[in-house]
């Protein structure tokens, strides 16, 4: 039916016409009360931002001679991070002459990822930023 028709029936019925898809061909239109309309849209979008997650980035850092219970500890709070679908910054500090020693970071950061293999994905490679090593790690 033409516009002026759905006018004329919405307000013999005390309503409005409102446009519900205007991309459609013809655009659909229902009579309906806005403001009720518009009130349960809110409720909708309230309920959807409610439901969704915000994943954090959580930070684990740990020094290039870190001992094997630490390192445990570490490990199971970084496991619970990735649990919870956040993701997951591994840093490696260096202090002093550390620097000259590089290669005993890479096998730190080699034994974090082959224990949290299972859980995550390797989201970017460990790097160096300044005196610390960086690898993100996102839950899979």
């Amino acid at each position: 039916m033409t516009v002026r028709e759905g006018i004329t029936i919405a307000e013999e019925a005390g309503l409005d016409l409102v446009e519900i898809s205007p991309n459609a061909e013809p655009p659909v239109c229902k009579v309906l009360d806005y403001g009720k309309y518009k009130y349960e849209m809110q409720k909708k979008a309230a309920e959807a931002r409610k439901k969704q997650k915000v994943i954090e980035l959580k930070e684990i850092k740990l020094r290039p001679t870190i001992d094997d219970h630490d390192f445990a500890i570490k490990m199971k709070s970084a496991k619970a991070f990735l649990a919870e679908g956040d993701k997951v910054k591994i840093t490696l500090r260096f202090r002093g002459r550390e620097m000259a020693h590089q290669e005993v970071a890479y096998q730190v950061i080699a034994k974090v990822r082959a224990e949290l293999d299972s859980l995550s994905k390797v989201e970017s490679e460990p790097s160096f930023e300044g005196r610390q090593m960086v690898m993100i790690l996102a839950a899979k």
